[in-house]
């Protein structure tokens, strides 16, 4: 008996959704295999894939379950301080530029 799951990857512009049913004793793997992700997105590589079904990291070699989401995660474009601290350089910057009576 075939399970239907969904293999989501998330992207800056929107995500690439694809349903897809893949015989019982898959692995996540199995069904993102399955789902072409792999192939429409070569930044995407197998052996260093991060996965996770609804929300929760999961090794890629973990059994799919009927209804399941499964999610290709990307690497991060910037480490989360790093952003912060942009984002707060940012701010005093634009704070400076502000007349006294209005910081």
């Amino acid at each position: 008996m075939d399970l239907e799951v969904e293999v989501v990857y998330a992207l800056p512009g929107g995500e690439d959704a694809v349903t897809v049913r893949v015989a019982r004793g898959a692995t996540l793997l199995d069904a993102v295999r399955a789902s072409g992700v792999l192939d429409r997105h070569p930044e995407l590589r197998e052996k260093a894939l991060k996965v996770g079904v609804h929300g929760q990291v999961k090794p890629a070699e973990s059994a799919a379950k009927a209804g399941d989401r499964i999610e290709v995660y990307r690497r991060l474009a910037l480490d989360p301080k790093e952003a912060r601290r942009l984002r707060a350089r940012k701010g005093l910057a634009y704070n400076a530029s502000l007349p006294k009576g209005k910081r």
